[in-house]
């Protein structure tokens, strides 16, 4: 995996990070719970890039 990888997760974090405030701003919890999740997923996905390029 490379570099558009990377750029997905990070695209899908930010993503997360929008979500999450707008659930915040609009007291939607589930939208916020939504973007938590999003967020944490793109983190280990990134995680994961990182020790793939470890061993190469």
């Amino acid at each position: 995996m490379g570099t558009d990888d990377k750029l997905k997760n990070t695209a899908n974090e930010k993503l997360g990070e929008a979500k999450e405030a707008m659930g915040k701003a609009s007291g939607d919890d589930d939208l916020e719970k939504e973007g938590k999740t999003d967020q944490v997923k793109s983190d280990l996905k990134q995680a994961g890039e990182k020790v793939k390029d470890a061993f190469k």
